[in-house]
């Protein structure tokens, strides 16, 4: 019975990681569609982002059935629902990429206000912050999710210095440049929010792996306690 149950473990850790792979490519296909004005390319991601829903849908259907079958204890418990928790964070992530997708179609048929600078920039940094939470997650590596989390703080001044250029240098400047600098803002936002899902599945894996909770405690990452 016991070497089934880790077989399910396996198994569930497997689809956990179909899915975040899934959503790795939804996240660098919006990034390239963004900064090649690519419309076609954004309607594919805005379409294959139901493929993500069902995968978490299956997700969470293997931890339910695991909770009530199997009644896991200790770090098997921890996760069981820790993979619910990040299957839900990549849901979350792939929605956001959709988003930067429709600010594209947004975009599409319109000059770049500027040369992009920080949003590719944030856009490299949430790429490696998403594949830096999966990979803790699979080597189970407390100290590679505390170096994601502490990566989020430059994902905020990123997201702060694009803010600030769009507002200050061409939309106060500007009235006119509005409509092509909205979109820009919340590609900026977007991206900023996919750090935050991977910040929250690298406290996630803390947890799974030392029952230690970082989330809101940004201490007990150099304390150890």
């Amino acid at each position: 019975m016991e070497r089934y149950f880790d077989e399910e473990l396996g198994e569930l850790k497997k689809n956990i990681l179909q899915m975040g792979s899934l959503v790795e490519k939804s996240i660098a296909d919006s990034v390239r569609a963004l900064a090649a004005l690519d419309c076609e390319g954004s309607k594919r991601i805005i379409a294959q982002d139901k493929t993500i829903d069902e995968w978490e849908l299956k997700v969470d259907e293997e931890c339910l059935d695991l909770l009530a079958l199997r009644q896991p204890m200790a770090s098997d418990l921890r996760f069981v629902t820790m993979a619910m928790k990040i299957s839900t964070d990549l849901e979350r992530m792939a929605d956001l990429a959709v988003d930067i997708a429709q600010r594209v179609l947004e975009l599409c048929g319109k000059p770049l206000l500027k040369p992009l600078i920080d949003i590719p920039k944030l856009a490299l940094l949430a790429q490696e912050m998403t594949h830096n939470a999966l990979d803790s997650f699979v080597r189970e590596d407390a100290l590679l999710a505390k170096r994601v989390i502490l990566q989020d703080k430059d994902a905020d001044t990123l997201r702060n210095l694009v803010q600030s250029e769009l507002l200050d240098d061409y939309i106060l400047k500007d009235k006119s440049s509005i409509p092509r600098a909205i979109p820009l803002l919340l590609v900026a936002r977007h991206l900023e929010r996919i750090c935050d899902h991977a910040t929250n599945i690298a406290e996630d894996v803390i947890y799974m792996v030392e029952a230690k909770v970082v989330k809101h405690h940004p201490e007990k990452l150099n304390n150890g306690k």
